[in-house]
């Protein structure tokens, strides 16, 4: 005779809105099926149980062997707004692996990505600026996101996406100008960087300034900055209350001021006193890029005189508990000491 029993045991963890992983190297082909199947739920539910297995580098690896960044590709452009969302995210989770930032330059991933930059959905753009973020850390990456032309579209972005997104932008836009600038600068991304230095969020304006070291790198670049008058500017936030916003600003400015016009575009802007400030800043790479900053001011013979009265200051640095401080302020000395 049968008998109601209660098992002590816990019911499965079953999850409806994910597709059922099949047992070992089966799990994803069956998946890579799923995602080309004609039935909308099954896509769904099969993009749901990937992004669990593609935080799992091997899965990675797999997937891109079997195909399934095809799949995902083809997926981008599907009709529903969670597929899309969800294929994003797939991507996004993917380019947290190198091996994956590596399976996305040789697929054409970037490319594809690329035309959900206007999506209307903002978890969409979201997860594809973390992607393109994470592949731009790679140099490869970085080269791969320049030379599918995408520098020009992603500083137009930045006038028109929302906060979150923005940061994404500035932080892949600073790897690919780290690597390339040219498009940056034929495109005006300076005076976009320049507008966002006057954010009220800190994040951003203190990734525009890391943005703006990189594309002053090239003279062209240096040139811009003086032209657009951002020098001013970055004198402004030396004085922030940020840290990151005050080392990103003196590194912005220490490339700024290579040039002649730079120097006394950051004389004119009073950049001395504030640069001074930051020598006794708890922070490493602001008193290290002030530091190179005033000597790059060092070199015009009105920073040499005003300077002379401050060697103390430097002298104090070369005891410092950094190395490249020390070896920075030394220069420092020599530069301002300097007789003709």
């Amino acid at each position: 005779m049968a008998h109601a029993r209660i098992s002590m045991y816990l019911p499965p963890d079953i999850n409806p809105t994910k597709a059922a992983i099949a047992y070992g190297c089966r799990a994803l082909p069956k998946l890579n099926e799923e995602l080309n199947s004609e039935d909308l739920l099954t896509r769904q539910k099969a993009l749901m149980a990937l992004c669990d297995l593609m935080h799992d580098p091997e899965y990675v690896y797999e997937a891109i062997n079997l195909g399934c960044l095809e799949s995902l590709k083809s997926l981008l452009k599907d009709s529903d707004d969670l597929v899309r969302i969800k294929t994003t995210e797939v991507l996004y989770i993917m380019a947290t692996h190198n091996v994956g930032r590596n399976g996305f330059l040789e697929n054409n991933v970037i490319l594809a990505l690329s035309f959900l930059m206007n999506d209307p959905y903002s978890l969409c753009r979201q997860n594809l600026h973390q992607a393109f973020k994470h592949l731009a850390e790679l140099p490869s990456g970085a080269h791969g996101i320049v030379d599918s032309g995408l520098i020009s579209p992603l500083v137009r972005k930045l006038q028109r996406e929302e906060e979150n997104i923005q940061e994404l932008i500035l932080d892949t836009l600073a790897s690919c100008l780290w690597e390339d600038a040219t498009e940056a600068l034929s495109s005006g991304a300076v005076p976009f960087l320049k507008q966002k230095l006057v954010s009220d969020n800190k994040d951003i304006r203190s990734k525009a300034a890391r943005a703006l070291i990189a594309i002053s790198i090239p003279l062209e670049g240096k040139n811009q900055v003086w032209k657009h008058d951002v020098i001013p500017i970055l004198v402004h936030l030396l004085k922030d209350k940020d840290g990151e916003v005050q080392a990103n600003a003196a590194g912005a400015l220490m490339y700024a001021t290579v040039t002649t016009e730079g120097k006394y575009a950051a004389l004119e802007a009073e950049a001395i006193y504030p640069l001074l400030q930051l020598l006794s800043s708890p922070l490493i790479k602001v008193r290290l890029n002030a530091t190179k900053a005033l000597t790059m001011l060092a070199e015009a013979p009105e920073g040499r005189k005003f300077l002379q009265v401050h060697v103390s200051t430097f002298h104090e640095l070369e005891s410092d508990q950094n190395e490249a401080v020390r070896r920075a302020a030394h220069i420092a000395i020599q530069v301002i000491e300097w007789k003709p």
